[in-house]
């Protein structure tokens, strides 16, 4: 019986999708795997936040393009709220 589910969104490149996901909205890298270590792409990357987790990857054939994930939160109005200071201009670079 399988005890959770990690959604896996397809991604063209990761390390935007890294800077957006981590850098912007506040999940953590977990891992990285690259077929290539020198190259950006392609990359399998599993992110968390909160406990729960989304697996990124921009390797060929690893998802769909267009999906959807939905995320459930105590208070819809503060994660929106965290999620514009975040991307406020004059946030301060990592």
């Amino acid at each position: 019986m399988p005890k959770l589910a990690i959604p896996l969104i397809h991604v063209a490149n990761a390390a935007a999708a890294e800077e957006f996901y981590c850098n912007l909205l506040g999940f953590r890298r977990e891992f990285a795997h690259r077929a290539d270590r020198s190259q950006s792409d392609p990359c399998y990357l599993g992110i968390s936040r909160d406990g729960g987790w989304v697996h990124v990857s921009s390797f060929s054939g690893d998802g769909l393009a267009g999906g959807v994930v939905n995320f459930l939160a105590d208070s819809v109005d503060a994660l929106h709220t965290e999620f514009v200071k975040r991307a406020s201009p004059s946030r301060s670079s990592p």
